[in-house]
């Protein structure tokens, strides 16, 4: 059996505001990405002050995106108030969500790791 590779996270950075113009662009950047089989894509939340439901309808369409190209859509750095959107609306069980983008290395260098030993 042949160990598949992990490739380098492709990276999106929306900024303050992820509403029906910021979600419309961060949309139009996950559409722009050539993907390649078992990419991961991260979605670093860290300049986002503000999520409405259009925000949300891109998020779960960019994880639909991702799926359906055989890629992986993770998250990092949700602020409190975007994080309880996401408890509120119970799409914390939906994504994955990580607490930084270092956490999101880690945790793809631990799955590597695993994935040669098990070959």
């Amino acid at each position: 059996m042949m160990a598949r590779q992990v490739s380098q996270p492709i990276l999106l950075q929306p900024k303050q505001r992820l509403d029906s113009e910021g979600g419309c662009a961060l949309q139009q950047q996950i559409a722009a990405i050539a993907p390649q089989s078992h990419q991961i894509w991260v979605i670093d939340m860290s300049q986002v002050d503000f999520l409405d439901s259009s925000g949300l309808f891109s998020l779960v369409a960019g994880l639909s995106t991702a799926r359906k190209r055989g890629c992986r859509l993770v998250l990092c750095n949700l602020k409190a108030a975007v994080r309880l959107v996401f408890e509120i609306s119970q799409l914390d069980t939906v994504f994955e969500i990580f607490d930084s983008y270092d956490t999101v290395l880690v945790s793809l260098d631990r799955e590597a790791a695993s994935l040669r030993k098990a070959a």
